[in-house]
């Protein structure tokens, strides 16, 4: 594995063709709130959260920490991103047993990438968009480590994306009450 690089976050926004990904501010409150009260963003992680619970407890800058990207359209959010270690007891390691972990200011154990994006903009290849980047900068600043990816087999846009985004299945387990898919990206080293 090549040496990681510093990683300063939140890094310089990241453009797409379409997108901004950056840290999250202050005027992406109201659109966090939005993604985790929604009934629909819900279906597949365990359900929607209480709004009145959110607008008590999410802090004025949600979302500010390494690996957090928003997804912004014209400025407004319309998803995340995420880029986190996956707790030891989780299914599925790609490190070898005692293998080094969390270089560079992540905390020990796999990368595991999440998204989550707001409904009205399903459908129209932003969550691909900006998975991509973000695993783009994520090889840049780990090189040569893999990132893994698990969701209900049950979602099939999620499953869909995983195999866009060029991640094979490691194995299925059973969690959360339901069949849950294991994938692993392959360890990128950018070019040049």
């Amino acid at each position: 594995m090549a040496e990681p690089v510093p990683v300063v976050w939140p890094p310089a926004p990241i453009r797409t063709e379409r997108l901004v990904l950056r840290g999250s501010e202050a005027g992406d409150r109201a659109a966090f709130i939005d993604l985790f009260a929604s009934p629909e963003v819900g279906t597949y992680i365990g359900g929607p959260w209480p709004r009145g619970e959110l607008e008590g407890s999410v802090p004025e800058v949600p979302g500010r920490r390494l690996g957090h990207f928003v997804a912004a359209l014209d400025g407004a959010m319309i998803g995340m991103i995420t880029l986190d270690r996956r707790d030891a007891g989780r299914p599925g390691p790609v490190r070898p047993a005692g293998a080094a972990a969390g270089t560079a200011g992540l905390v020990a154990g796999e990368a595991d990438l999440g998204y989550m994006f707001l409904p009205h903009v399903w459908g129209r290849g932003y969550a691909a968009e900006a998975c991509a980047a973000a695993l783009g900068w994520f090889a840049g600043a780990y090189p040569g480590e893999p990132v893994m990816l698990c969701t209900q087999t049950a979602n099939d846009r999620s499953m869909r994306l995983a195999a866009k985004l060029g991640f094979t299945e490691m194995e299925r387990f059973e969690e959360y009450g339901a069949e849950q898919w294991l994938g692993v990206r392959p360890s990128t080293t950018p070019s040049g």
